[in-house]
């Protein structure tokens, strides 16, 4: 998780200016600061539950997202109205590259943060209802007694949503999974059928 938050960190670095929520260092820092913060609460598992953890865990999150959408709203933007950051095929396969693997990085972050209370509340009991059903819960005898999913898990369920632009082996099954798990198949289906275009008709 700390991995995919320094990943995210990073590809908003290498954003051009214009796609950007704030300045090249500020979401960096904040996204940081608030890792650093849930790493010395927690050391080690994230399986200590606190109310101000929580806070500082969907904080981060929030972050990550609001600098995702952002720079999808502003790529779509720049796509539509034929701006400089999408003028050339290499800028234009950069930047779409960076953007969607951003959003991919959030969403799991998401998924992992918001499905059963947290990875915290996952590690003391898993619910009697997951909002996402993951292929070991739907059939226990696949996986051992204890399995409890990890960060790979929702990050190969954001990336799967993000390619096939649906449910693959994970199953959405409140509210709040299915319509999120439908924001982010709509933005990668923005974000790869513009890019595209863009880049046919860059290229011809």
């Amino acid at each position: 998780m700390a991995t995919a938050v320094l990943a995210a960190m990073a590809l908003t670095l290498l954003l051009p200016d214009d796609l950007r929520l704030a300045p090249a260092w500020v979401l960096p820092s904040v996204e940081g600061l608030l890792l650093l913060t849930l790493i010395a609460g927690d050391p080690g598992r994230i399986d200590r539950r606190s109310v101000a953890l929580r806070a500082v865990s969907i904080a981060l999150v929030c972050v990550l997202a609001l600098g995702a959408v952002w720079s999808t709203v502003q790529l779509i933007d720049d796509i539509l109205h034929n701006g400089k950051e999408t003028a050339s095929a290499t800028s234009l396969l950069q930047t779409g590259a960076n953007v969607w693997v951003g959003t991919v990085l959030a969403f799991s972050l998401l998924y992992f943060d918001l499905d059963g209370g947290g990875p915290a509340a996952r590690v003391q009991r898993m619910p009697a209802h997951p909002a996402l059903a993951f292929p070991q819960q739907l059939s226990p005898e696949l996986a051992p007694a204890d399995w409890r999913p990890r960060y790979v898990d929702y990050l190969y369920l954001a990336l799967t949503n993000a390619t096939a632009f649906s449910p693959t082996d994970v199953m959405p099954l409140a509210p709040w999974a299915k319509i999120t798990m439908a924001v982010q198949s709509l933005v990668s289906l923005l974000i790869l059928g513009l890019v595209v275009a863009r880049a046919v008709n860059v290229l011809t």
